[in-house]
C-alpha cells in the first residue's frame, strides 16, 4: 500500500476492527443457528481477492487455487484494470491451469466469468447473473463448432463497456480452445434488427438504437454468437421459430448487448484493440474499424440537421417530465441556472451545488440530495448547497427587485415573490465536463475569474467592499468591473436598450458628501429592462423606481448620468451586442455576466430511510396464509399452525424432525436432510437410486410449539405485540431464518432484508472536507479517530476548522425534518438487536452497548450500492442534518457509483457477519445483486471505478480555463490537477483541495417539499406555481408536457390494465383470471374484488381537463383528452353525482 505513515495507521485500524468483528461472528455462527456455520461474507483486501470471492459463489474450487496471485502478476505486467489481464486470466482458467471443472465447457464458462469480473472490478453481480451460460453450437455448414454466450437483463449493471468486453473475452477464450467463428444466417440478422426495434418501441427506450446497416454489419462479423434467455412476455413481431434462436420472446440481455454495449462503445473498444489486439490474436475484431465508418455515416444525416451553434439547446432532460416535479429552466433559457466552474467541499463526481437561498425560494422543492435532471454536462446531478456562489434575483409583489444573499433573506421574502428573474449559479466541476467529454461552455463573469485577471496587474489584490472601490480599482488597473456590481446587460435586445437609455434621461441622481446615494426614475415600461438585467431596485407606490447605493454608483458612472443625457449614447448601438455598445462608452470594462444558462428539472427526491421488504417483515420465517393480512405471528398463533414450504432438519438427540438449525426442544444442532419420494429422508441432495432429492416440502407445522420453545430458549416471557414474518420463503431450499431473530428484531422495530441483514438506504453525496460542527462529533472524539490537524496544518482546537476526510470515513443522515427515521436511530436499534442476539441467542457477550447515537461514532459498516455484490468497509465519524450519505468520492467510486442521484445503503458490519446468508437469497435470477458476497476492507484508489480519476482536486482553476471556455475548447486542452495524477503515490489518499467553501453543509433545505406534500394535487399545484413564477420556464408548455408525458400515459395504461386485470379474494388473497361463476372465492368462500380499481384509472382525468383549460393547450391535445374522457365514461358510466367543477384543481 502506497500511503503516508498516518494513513497506513488508519487503514491498519480498519483491518484490525474487521478482524475483531469477524472473530466474534465466527464464534457465534459456529453455534448452528444460521444456515452456514461460518461467516458467509468473503473478505478481500484487493481487487484480485474480490474477483475470486465473487466467482467462488458458483465455483468454490477457485478459492486458494492461485488465481489471486496470478492476477497480481498480470497486473504487474500489463497494469491495473487493463483488459489484457482479464483476457489472460480467462484463458488460463479455461485451460484448467489452476483447478479442475466438471467439463471443458464449464471451465470455459468460469474463465469468461472471471475475466468479466475483473473488468467490472469485482464489484457488480453481472458476471454471475448477467451471463446465463456459455454454449457450444454447430455451424450451419457443419465445418465445426462455435461459441454462444447467453446474456440476461442484469448485464446492464456492468455498464456498456464492460459488457462489450465480455464478448471480446469470450472470443479470446474461443480462439485459445480452438473453436470456429459464428456463422450468422440472413434470417438471424433480420431477427436481430426486428427484435431491437420491438424492444425499443414496445418495452423500453434503448440508450443507443443502432441503425439497420450497423446491426447487419455487426452480426455478419461477430466471431461469437450473442443470445439470451426470454425476459419479456411479448414475442418478436417477425422472424420467429428460427432453428438456432431458443425463443420467440424478446430477450432484454441480448438487446442491451447489441445496442448499448458493442455498437455504442465501439470507439472505446477499437481504441484499445487497435493498439494491442494483434498481439492477442484478436484480428477477428478488426471489423470495428469499418464499423465505425458505417456508424459515422449513419449519424451524419442527423448531424446535418443540427444547429451550427457551438452549443445547441438539449431538450432530453424534460422529455420524460413527471407531474409534481418542477421544471426549473428550459434549455439555454435566460434566468435559469448560470454555469459557474468550481468544486466545493460537497460537490464534484457528478454532484453539483446551488445557493441555499435558491433552494428555499423554489418552494423548497430542491433540498440537499435532491436529483436534478440537467441539460449539461451530464444527464443528472445530486444537489448540495454552497453559499459562496451567487444567489437568486427575484421580483416582489410590489415590483421591487432584489438579489437574495442568505437563506434567512430567502425565508423573509419568499411569501412576497412574484417572479424569479434569475435562479443564481450552479457550481459544476471541471472534472464533470472532462469525464463527459463535453466542450467547455462560457461561464458568466464571476469573482474567481475577476481575481485571476486582476492578479495579472496587482500582486496583492485588495478586498472589495463597495461599488466605489470596485469602480476605482477597475479604472486604475484597466481591468473589468467586479461581477458583484455588474448586471446581465447582454440579455437586452438593442431596441430594449434604446428604450432604457431614453428612460434614463429622466433620472434624478441624489448625492451627499459621501457621494451618490440613489437614482430616482419615474414609473415606465422600460423598468422591465432593469428586471431583465437583474439590477436591484425599489418600486415605490407604483410611481417611482429607486436604485440605491452601490448600483446607483455604477449606473451613474456607466451611463454618464451626471455629465450628459444617456439617450445620446444610442449612437454607439450597432449590429453587435448591447455589451459591445456599453464598453464603447463606459469608463471601465464590463464583462458578460450571463455566460451559459443550464436547463434543469427536478428528478428523484433525496432519500434516507430503512429498506423494507413487502409487508415489512422482522424475520425470514414463513407464516403462510395463517399470518393474515399483516403476515403476523400473532395471527398464525391464533390459527395454531403455519402451512408453507419448509426444509428438512433432523435432531439426532431427540430423534425428531424439525425446521430449525438448532433443536427447539433440546438445543442441539440439527442436521439438514433431503427427501426422496420413494426412499424418504436422506443425508445428501442426491439419491443413489432415484436421482435428485427434494430439499423441502409444503407442510403444516405447529407454530405455537416452535414459538413457545424459542421464547424459552431466549429466556423471554414478554414478546412484542406485532412480530411479522414472510408469506413464504423464496430461496431454493426454503430454509427459514431463526425464529428467535424475528422476536428480537421486533423489540426494536428492526426490519429484515432478503439476505438476513438490515439496510439503511441514502442518496450518495460527495464530501472531501468537513467541519466538526457540521457532523455533531466532539473535537476529542475526532482526535481519537485520527483527526488532529486541519487542512492548513494547524492543531484541531475548534469545531469550525476544516478537516480533510479520510477515504473510508462516512457521515450519515439524521434529519429531523424527514418523515423517516434517521440513520442514527435505525443503526442504534440494529445494534441493540445484535447485542440481544449475541447475548440471548448465541450466549456471547454484548458487543455495541450503544446508549446514544453518538456512541455509534467510530463503529464500522458495510457500504453497498444497488446491483453490486461487493461492499466496502466504512467508518462512521458523525451525523449531518441532511438526508444524504456523505462519503469520499473514492469510496463512492469503490461502490461503482457516482453522485448523480444514485443511492447506496449501509449495514452494520456485525449485522452482515452475523446474519447474512447466501442460503436466504431467492432462487430467481439476479438474486445475488445487492448482497455483500465480498467485502473490501481497504480502499485502493487504482482499483475503484475509473470515473473518479477525472475529478479535479485543485484549490483554484487557472485563468486559461475561463478563456478556453469562451472558445468552446475541449476540457483536456486545459490542465487542472485531477485524481488520476495522484494515483500510486501517498497523495492519492490526502492533500486534495476545493475551489469554493461552504459555511455549513446543514444550512440548506433539508427535506424536499415533494416528500412532505400529502397529495398529487398539492405537488402539481406547487409545480405549476413555480412554472408561472420562473422567468426561465414556459408554464403552458409545462402543462402540455405533464399531460402528454404523465397523465395521458398513465390513464391509458391503467385503462388497459383494468380490462386485463385479475380478481382477488379479500380473505385468503387467492387470485383469479376470471371471477368464479359462484360469485365468491372457491377456496374460502370470501368476497371477490377488483385488483385494479376505477379510481386508479380515472384519478388523473380531472387534473388533466383542469390543466388543459387553464393553460390553453393545443386544440389537438384538448380533443385527445375529450376522447379519453368518452372512453372512460363508456367503461365506467357517467355518474352525475360525481361531476366536479373544473376549477377544483386549477381555478
Amino acid at each position: 500500500m502506497i500511503a503516508s505513515v498516518e494513513m497506513s495507521k488508519y487503514f491498519n485500524g480498519l483491518k484490525s476492527e474487521v478482524a475483531r468483528l469477524h472473530s466474534v461472528a465466527s464464534q457465534a455462527r459456529s453455534r448452528g443457528f444460521d444456515p452456514a456455520k461460518v461467516v458467509e461474507v468473503s473478505l478481500a483486501e484487493n481487487m484480485a481477492q474480490r474477483v475470486v470471492g465473487l466467482i467462488s459463489v458458483v465455483a468454490p474450487q477457485i478459492v486458494n487455487s492461485g488465481v489471486v496471485e496470478r492476477i497480481i502478476e498480470l497486473e504487474a505486467q500489463f497494469g491495473s484494470l487493463d483488459w489484457r489481464v482479464a483476457l489472460k486470466i480467462a484463458e488460463e482458467i479455461a485451460l484448467e491451469k489452476f483447478c479442475k471443472f466438471e467439463s471443458r465447457q464449464k471451465a470455459m464458462e468460469m474463465g469468461i466469468r472471471t475475466g468479466f469480473a475483473y473488468v467490472t472490478v469485482g464489484v457488480v453481480s453481472s458476471p454471475l447473473d448477467g451471463i446465463v451460460s456459455i454454449e457450444v453450437k454447430k455451424r450451419m455448414d457443419n465445418r465445426g463448432e462455435y461459441i454462444c454466450v447467453n446474456f440476461a437483463g442484469p448485464i446492464r449493471n456492468a455498464g456498456g463497456t464492460a459488457a462489450a468486453v465480455s464478448v471480446i473475452i469470450t472470443d479470446y477464450v474461443r480462439k485459445c480452445l480452438g473453436y470456429d467463428v459464428y456463422d450468422a444466417q440472413p434470417d438471424e440478422i433480420r431477427r436481430a434488427s426486428t427484435e431491437l426495434q420491438d424492444y425499443h418501441e414496445r418495452v423500453t427506450n434503448l440508450q443507443y438504437y443502432p441503425s439497420e446497416p450497423e446491426i447487419e454489419f455487426l452480426l455478419k462479423n461477430l466471431p461469437v454468437e450473442v443470445s439470451g434467455d426470454a425476459s419479456e412476455k411479448i414475442e418478436v413481431s417477425n422472424f420467429k421459430d428460427l432453428p438456432r434462436v431458443p425463443t420467440n420472446q424478446i430477450r432484454s440481455g441480448y438487446c442491451l448487448v447489441l445496442s448499448s454495449c458493442i455498437p455504442l462503445k465501439a470507439p472505446k473498444l477499437w481504441k484499445q484493440l487497435s493498439v494491442w489486439g494483434k498481439y492477442f490474436n484478436l484480428d477477428s475484431w478488426n471489423f470495428l474499424d469499418e464499423f465505425l465508418h458505417i456508424q459515422k455515416k449513419a449519424k451524419a444525416g442527423k448531424q446535418q440537421a443540427e444547429s451550427h451553434q457551438k452549443i445547441a439547446p438539449d431538450y432530453t432532460y424534460i422529455s420524460d417530465l413527471v407531474a409534481g416535479r418542477p421544471v426549473l429552466g428550459y434549455p439555454l433559457r435566460p434566468g435559469g441556472f448560470r454555469l459557474r466552474y468550481g468544486r466545493c467541499r460537497t460537490s464534484g463526481f457528478s454532484a453539483q451545488s446551488i445557493h441555499p437561498a435558491t433552494m428555499y425560494i423554489l418552494n423548497q422543492y430542491i433540498a440537499t440530495g435532491t436529483q436534478l435532471k440537467t441539460e449539461r454536462p451530464g444527464k443528472a446531478a445530486s444537489m448540495t448547497s454552497c453559499d459562496s456562489i451567487e444567489g437568486p434575483v427575484v421580483k416582489l409583489l410590489d415590483g421591487s427587485v432584489l438579489q437574495v444573499h442568505t437563506m434567512d433573506d430567502a425565508k423573509r421574502v419568499q411569501p412576497f415573490i412574484k417572479e424569479i428573474l434569475f435562479l443564481g449559479d450552479i457550481l459544476v466541476s471541471y472534472g464533470d465536463f472532462f469525464n463527459r467529454a463535453h466542450p467547455l461552455a462560457p461561464a458568466g463573469y464571476c469573482h474567481e475569474w475577476w481575481l485571476q485577471e486582476v492578479k495579472r496587474s496587482l500582486n496583492d489584490v485588495p478586498p472589495i467592499s463597495s461599488a466605489q472601490e470596485a469602480v476605482a480599482l477597475a479604472r486604475a488597473t484597466k481591468t473589468s468591473l467586479h461581477p458583484a456590481y455588474a448586471c446581465y446587460w447582454n440579455l437586452l435586445s438593442n431596441d430594449e436598450f434604446r428604450s432604457l437609455l431614453d428612460w434614463l434621461d429622466t433620472a434624478k441622481v441624489h448625492t451627499t458628501e459621501l457621494g451618490i446615494q440613489k437614482i430616482v426614475l419615474p414609473a415606465n415600461d422600460a423598468k422591465r429592462c432593469l428586471e431583465l438585467v437583474g439590477l436591484p431596485h425599489l418600486f415605490v407606490n407604483n410611481e417611482f423606481v429607486v436604485i440605491e447605493r452601490d448600483f446607483a454608483v455604477v449606473l451613474a458612472a456607466m451611463f454618464h448620468l451626471i455629465d450628459e443625457k444617456p439617450s445620446s449614447l444610442k449612437r454607439y448601438i450597432a449590429d453587435g451586442s448591447v455589451l459591445d455598445a456599453i464598453n464603447q462608452f463606459s469608463p471601465f470594462i464590463i464583462r458578460d455576466k450571463a455566460g451559459t444558462f443550464i436547463g434543469t428539472r427536478m428528478g428523484r427526491p433525496e432519500k434516507a430511510k430503512q429498506r423494507e421488504l413487502t409487508g415489512s417483515p422482522h424475520v425470514l420465517f414463513p407464516v403462510g396464509d395463517e399470518g393474515g393480512r399483516l403476515r403476523s405471528f400473532q395471527s398464525a398463533l391464533s390459527a395454531g399452525r403455519v402451512t408453507a414450504d419448509f426444509s428438512f432438519f433432523f435432531c439426532q438427540k431427540c430423534n425428531a424432525e424439525t425446521v430449525l438449525g438448532v433443536c427447539e426442544v433440546c438445543g442441539s444442532q440439527t442436521v439438514q436432510k433431503w427427501r426422496c419420494e420413494r426412499c424418504g429422508l436422506q443425508d445428501s441432495a442426491n439419491c443413489s437410486a432415484h436421482g435428485p432429492n427434494d430439499p423441502s416440502s409444503e407442510r403444516s407445522i405447529p407454530i405455537k410449539h416452535y414459538f413457545d420453545s424459542v421464547l424459552s430458549q431466549l429466556g423471554i416471557q414478554q414478546y412484542p405485540e406485532l412480530i411479522k414474518g414472510v408469506r413464504g420463503t423464496s430461496n431454493k431450499e426454503h430454509i427459514p431464518e431463526a425464529l428467535a431473530k424475528g422476536i428480537l428484531r421486533a423489540r426494536y422495530d428492526v426490519h429484515v432484508y432478503k439476505d438476513g441483514t438490515t439496510r439503511y438506504d441514502m442518496t450518495q453525496l460527495p464530501i472531501t472536507h468537513f467541519k466538526p460542527c457540521e457532523i455533531g462529533s466532539s473535537i476529542e472524539r475526532l482526535k481519537e479517530l485520527g483527526y488532529v490537524k486541519d487542512i492548513y496544518g494547524f492543531d484541531l482546537v475548534n469545531d469550525n476548522q476544516i478537516l480533510e476526510l479520510k477515504p473510508q470515513d462516512i457521515v450519515l443522515p439524521s434529519c429531523s425534518e424527514s418523515p423517516d427515521d434517521g440513520a442514527d436511530k435505525v443503526l442504534a436499534n440494529v445494534s441493540h438487536f445484535v447485542d440481544d442476539a449475541l447475548e440471548f441467542l448465541y450466549g456471547l457477550p454484548r458487543l455495541y452497548n450503544i446508549a446514544s447515537a453518538q456512541d455509534l461514532i467510530g463503529h464500522v459498516v458495510v457500504v453497498l450500492a444497488p446491483h453490486t455484490s461487493a461492499g466496502i468497509v466504512g467508518r462512521i465519524i458523525g451525523f449531518s442534518k441532511t438526508q444524504g450519505l456523505f462519503a469520499h468520492p473514492l469510496l463512492h467510486a469503490a461502490t461503482r457509483r457516482d453522485c448523480d442521484g444514485d443511492e447506496a445503503c449501509v449495514v452494520l458490519l456485525m449485522d452482515a457477519f452475523l446474519n447474512f446468508s447466501k442460503k436466504y437469497l431467492p432462487s430467481s435470477r439476479g438474486s445475488t445483486m445487492d448482497t455483500p458476497l465480498v467485502l473490501t476492507s481497504v480502499l485502493t484508489p487504482s482499483e475503484v471505478d475509473d470515473m473518479v480519476f477525472d475529478m479535479d482536486v485543485a484549490s483554484q482553476y487557472p485563468l486559461e480555463l475561463y478563456e478556453a471556455a469562451l472558445q468552446y475548447k475541449a476540457p483536456w486542452e486545459v490542465k487542472v490537477s485531477q485524481v488520476k495524477s495522484r494515483l500510486n503515490k501517498p497523495e492519492q489518499y490526502e492533500g486534495m483541495m476545493f475551489t469554493h467553501d461552504v459555511s455549513n453543509l446543514n444550512q440548506t433545505v433539508r427535506c424536499s417539499a415533494y416528500k412532505t406534500l400529502p397529495s398529487m394535487e398539492d405537488k402539481l399545484k406547487g409545480q405549476m406555481d413555480l412554472a408561472e413564477k420562473l422567468r426561465s420556464v414556459d408554464a403552458s408548455d409545462v402543462a402540455r408536457l405533464v399531460i402528454e408525458k404523465h397523465f395521458l400515459k398513465d390513464t391509458k395504461g391503467n385503462l388497459r390494465k383494468f380490462s386485463m386485470q385479475e380478481f382477488r379474494c379479500v380473505a385468503c388473497n387467492e387470485k383469479f383470471r376470471r371471477p368464479p361463476l359462484v360469485g365468491k372465492c372457491t377456496k374460502c368462500n370470501g368476497k371477490i374484488i377488483f385488483t385494479v380499481s376505477e379510481g386508479s384509472v380515472s384519478k388523473y382525468l380531472e387534473p388533466t381537463i383542469s390543466l388543459a383549460k387553464k393553460y390553453n393547450v393545443s386544440p389537438y391535445l384538448q380533443q385527445t383528452i375529450e376522447l379519453l374522457k368518452v372512453r372512460l365514461e363508456s367503461v365506467f358510466g357517467k355518474d352525475p353525482d360525481k361531476q366536479v367543477n373544473l376549477g377544483a384543481w386549477f381555478g
